[in-house]
């Protein structure tokens, strides 16, 4: 059974209020916002790839390099990929994963934006 989208979804939400607010309030450098879209984009495309690989019986691309994406910050364009291919969004144990790599990519993102450690600030 697929997972339903709206936690996906909201959880992308609250991520983009998130960075906003950092955005605002620390002036974020133009490298972040690379990272994230273009991150964002190169995984919605590997999720593409996959899914075409998987209905055509293709070598598939690995759940580890899936994960390793969404980590680097383009977990965001999973999401999308996810809901938009309605790719790998029934398996558990994948799920369980890609939302520990979101959770770590959000602790370090939020760490990096506070004061503790200035490399976010501009």
């Amino acid at each position: 059974m697929a997972a339903p989208a709206l936690p996906s979804y909201l959880a992308l939400g609250a991520f983009a209020a998130l960075y906003v607010g950092v955005w605002a309030t620390r002036s974020l450098p133009l490298w972040v916002h690379a990272l994230y879209l273009g991150a964002s984009v190169v995984t919605l495309v590997v999720y593409a790839i996959d899914k075409r690989a998987a209905g055509s019986g293709r070598r598939r691309v690995s759940e580890n390099t899936l994960h390793l994406l969404a980590l680097a910050g383009g977990w965001p364009g999973a999401i999308v990929a996810q809901q938009a291919l309605r790719h790998k969004t029934a398996k558990r144990s994948f799920r369980a994963v890609f939302w520990v790599t979101v959770a770590a990519n959000v602790v370090g993102f939020v760490a990096l934006a506070t004061p503790v450690i200035p490399l976010l600030t501009a």
